[in-house]
């Protein structure tokens, strides 16, 4: 333990040297009383990239660049770079009218053309931006997009949302690491592992933001809180288990998620059957839905939220709580009697005294792996062993790689987390042709045909409204679903709030419900942020 806190506090020292410069600089101007447009932001997930036709921006706004329309703060949609948009009677064509008066950061005028150029991109990459389903986009002018699907797809002005227009004349294989946009920010320096300093585009036609100059540094929460206790930086994320800490200077803002931890259960018997690369499949104990059940209905999401998180989360009980495509009907109360009777009413029962309920022979227990080093997840997942060992149900929870995850995460259950502000997260978690792949959407094997037809109902509904109803009945359609009352393939557990150090005098802005995922949420209403008198 001493070895592991004096890393730590090395680790700090290295990163405080990194911002020192700029902190330094930011705190003397305060004092001189000079007006105060710099934030240093200290968040733990560097991006890989900050070009949009590979994920850049990824359920968020992508802040260098401009999207056709954006997200408001209560998750509607609103015109950004499209001035107006028509969709045909047929649901296939879509007609974007992009507006006059916005420019990249290097003076070229952005026109439809660079438009239907990054959604080409975008789907010829085949990474994070799904745009399968789109059959082209076309420039009919300077002004007009034409985009044409192959089939109806109500999720399309999602994905549009947080795709940001890249310009075709300077887009290359360096565009990732050194980017050209035209939304509210431009990019001035990245060094991996350390910093990626943005500044204010002032002749963004949405206004120039406030905040002029904006640093943010990669670093563990331990470090992020040191450099909070040092006042080298303004905003930090920080974790449940670290924003109890009171700050001279600071306080803290507990940002509502769609972030949430649960675990996955497989579905599927063991019967020696592996995937494509050899992982074995199956689980006899999970395979049994009372299991499944129980285990779900035994565990106190409030207990959880209120201590493990202190009281920095809420109980989960879907993977999208809080959007407007999931169903109410879907909470269910903790009920350790019902869990015991679903089990008791399957046969198993406890016949060797030993505290774990058995049938045929075969013991309820099974193991929970979660990433090592990773300590909400290994809380959560301890907390909800020891409530599922009071129904009699053990679960051994075990920190392991993310390599070994991948081999052990189609026959044990796994401590997940997910969380998105696009609704197609429940096609992916859910759909019979997702399931048993390496991509860690449904290593479970649900598969359902039901379900299938509500997901794909949803998926080409034309009206937003219409796709609601069928993600809804995706989850619970009084009969059967996803939900944990149906099928079970998960046991959602909390939603994280996202725990955040907050200099005094900062307004972050109305933050809308975060995705999983630390760090680039935070950003994505940057242009909004100011610095108030105190």
């Amino acid at each position: 333990m001493k070895i592991k806190k004096n890393l730590i506090l090395l680790w700090a020292v290295i990163v405080l040297a990194v911002v020192s410069a700029c902190g330094n600089r930011t705190e003397e101007g305060r004092e001189k009383g000079e007006k105060k447009d710099s934030v240093v932001i200290a968040i733990g997930s560097e991006p890989e990239t900050l070009d949009p036709t590979k994920g850049w921006g990824h359920g968020n706004a992508p802040i260098v660049q401009s999207t056709l329309i954006k997200y408001t703060a209560d998750l509607e949609f609103e015109k950004d770079l499209a001035t107006d948009y028509t969709l045909s009677k047929d649901g296939l064509t879509w007609t974007f009218t992009i507006r006059g008066d916005a420019s990249f950061t290097d003076g070229k005028k952005v026109t439809a053309h660079d438009v239907a150029f990054t959604l080409e991109t975008a789907k010829a990459a085949q990474g994070s931006v799904d745009l399968t389903y789109m059959e082209s986009a076309k420039a009919k002018d300077d002004t007009t997009v034409v985009i044409t699907l192959k089939k109806p797809t109500s999720i399309f002005l999602n994905t549009l949302a947080s795709v940001g227009i890249v310009p075709e004349h300077a887009y290359g294989e360096e565009y990732g690491v050194r980017p050209v946009g035209s939304g509210p920010y431009k990019f001035v320096e990245w060094k991996p592992q350390e910093q990626i300093i943005f500044t204010a585009n002032e002749a963004y036609y949405g206004g120039a933001p406030k905040i002029k100059n904006v640093t943010v540094v990669f670093m563990s929460e331990d470090a992020a809180l040191a450099a909070v206790q040092a006042g080298k930086v303004d905003v930090a994320y920080s974790t449940a288990t670290l924003g109890t800490t009171e700050i001279d200077g600071y306080h803290v803002e507990a940002i509502p998620s769609a972030d949430n931890r649960g675990f996955t259960l497989p579905i599927l018997p063991d019967e020696g059957k592996t995937t494509a690369d050899g992982a074995p499949v199956g689980n006899n104990v999970t395979c049994h839905r009372e299991i499944r059940q129980a285990v779900a209905y035994a565990i106190d999401r409030q207990m959880v939220a209120d201590t493990v998180l202190n009281g920095f989360g809420r109980p989960a009980y879907s993977e999208n709580d809080g959007m407007p495509w999931n169903n109410p009907l879907v909470l269910i109360e903790t009920d350790t009697a019902y869990a015991k009777k679903l089990l008791k009413d399957a046969g198993w029962t406890d016949s060797d005294g030993d505290g774990i309920v058995e049938k045929d022979g075969l013991k309820a227990e099974f193991s929970c792996i979660y990433p090592a080093g990773d300590s909400v997840r290994q809380a959560v997942a301890m907390a909800a062993a020891e409530q599922a060992a009071e129904i009699g149900v053990r679960i051994h929870v075990e920190g392991v790689s993310w390599d070994e995850i991948t081999r052990r995460m189609f026959s044990e259950a796994v401590m997940m987390g997910w969380g998105s502000s696009i609704p197609n997260e429940t096609y992916y978690l859910y759909q019979s042709e997702g399931a048993l792949k390496d991509d860690f959407y449904n290593p479970e094997g649900y598969m359902s045909d039901v379900t299938d037809g509500y997901l794909q109902a949803a998926m080409e509904s034309r009206t937003v409204e219409e796709a609601n109803e069928n993600w809804k009945k995706a989850q619970w359609d009084g009969a059967t679903g996803t939900a944990m009352q149906g099928e079970c393939p998960w046991v959602w557990i909390v939603n994280l709030d996202h725990v955040t150090y907050v200099r005094d005098g900062l307004s972050i802005g109305e933050q809308p419900i975060h995705g999983h995922g630390h760090g680039l949420p935070l950003i994505q209403n940057l242009n909004e942020w100011t610095w108030n008198e105190l």
